[in-house]
C-alpha cells in the first residue's frame, strides 16, 4: 500500500502515464463527459471532493505548465477563479468561454469528476516537464 500521495490507482497511473502537454480535466460534477475520453469519478455526494482540494492534490502531484479555465469562472465563482489564480501563480492561466473549454475537453487525456457543486468549478491542467 502507498504511503503518500495520491491513493487512488486510477489517478496515480494517469499522472505516471502524462507526457509533456497532455492534458487533464478537473470537473465539477455537472461537465459533460465527450465520448471517448475516459472519466475518473470521485463524486461521493455534493460538495464531495470539492474542485479545491482536488486541484490541491493534482498540485502537488502533477508538473504543470498552463492552466486553462471558463471566463465565466471569473464572474460567476469568483471564489474558485481566486484560488486557481493563487495556486497556480507561476503557471500561465488562460480564460477561454465555457462553451470552447467544452471543446477543449474532447482532446484530454482524461477527466476527474469531483462532486462540486458551484457553477463553471473546472479547469484543464497542461502538463509540463521537470528539466
Amino acid at each position: 500500500m502507498k504511503k503518500h500521495g495520491i491513493l487512488n490507482s486510477h489517478l496515480a497511473k494517469l499522472l505516471a502515464d502524462l507526457g509533456h502537454t497532455d492534458q487533464i480535466v478537473i470537473a465539477d460534477a455537472g461537465l459533460p463527459v465527450p465520448d471517448g475520453i475516459l472519466k475518473i469519478d470521485l463524486s461521493l455526494k455534493p460538495g464531495l471532493p470539492a474542485f479545491q482540494d482536488t486541484a490541491a492534490v493534482l498540485a502537488d502531484e502533477m508538473a504543470v505548465e498552463k492552466v486553462i479555465a471558463a471566463s465565466e469562472m471569473r464572474t460567476d465563482n469568483q471564489e474558485n477563479a481566486t484560488f486557481l489564480e493563487t495556486l497556480f501563480s507561476e503557471q500561465e492561466i488562460e480564460y477561454l468561454s465555457h462553451e470552447q473549454f467544452k471543446l477543449l475537453t474532447k482532446e484530454a487525456k482524461a477527466i476527474i469528476r469531483t462532486g462540486e457543486f458551484t457553477p463553471y468549478a473546472n479547469c484543464i491542467l497542461q502538463a509540463g516537464v521537470l528539466f
